[in-house]
């Protein structure tokens, strides 16, 4: 069920009063008359429309809520993500530092900081010279301390620098 269907169902005052005394412990259409106030027509309508969504189901103890499926309507509303490295252990390292394609921070183990930077060198084109300029331009997308990152890059000789010129290490 996705998350409009769910929101739907739950609309309507009756319906929503219905779940919750479902989800409060009420198991018998009776029960929920008493604790929500409806009416009997009112709540078995509801009960079965909630049925009918998989919010509420009968069994041999009475009515249970699932609330497995709003976890479920969130799950199948959310965009597939685009891993950033293939291999899953990178990958959570990245995500950890980036976020809408940005560093969010550097990080403090250098194993994820050596990470980090062999996924941002990417950015730069194998053989080509860059001048120092352009190099910090396209550090600050990623991050608002291009320096930083410039010598941290240099220092782990993804780049290279010679008279402020510098070369991606193929």
């Amino acid at each position: 069920m996705n998350a409009d269907l769910l929101c739907g169902s739950l609309a309507e005052p009756s319906r929503l009063r219905t779940y919750s005394a479902v989800v409060l412990g009420a198991r018998s259409p009776e029960e929920i008359a008493g604790a929500t106030g409806l009416s009997m027509p009112e709540v078995l309508k509801a009960v079965q429309r909630l049925g009918k969504s998989g919010l509420i189901s009968s069994g041999a103890d009475g009515l249970r809520a699932d609330e497995n499926v709003f976890k479920e309507a969130v799950r199948a509303g959310r965009p597939e993500r685009e891993p950033l490295d293939p291999d899953p252990a990178r990958d959570n390292v990245l995500r950890a530092f980036i976020r809408d394609g940005r560093v969010t921070e550097l990080p403090t183990v250098y194993a994820k900081t050596l990470i980090l930077l062999e996924y941002l060198v990417g950015s730069f084109e194998a053989g080509r010279e860059y001048p120092e300029s352009e190099v910090n331009a396209v550090l600050n997308t990623w991050h608002p301390d291009h320096a930083a990152l410039r010598r941290l890059l240099v220092d782990a000789r993804l780049l290279t620098r010679t008279d402020n010129i510098y070369r991606r290490v193929a």
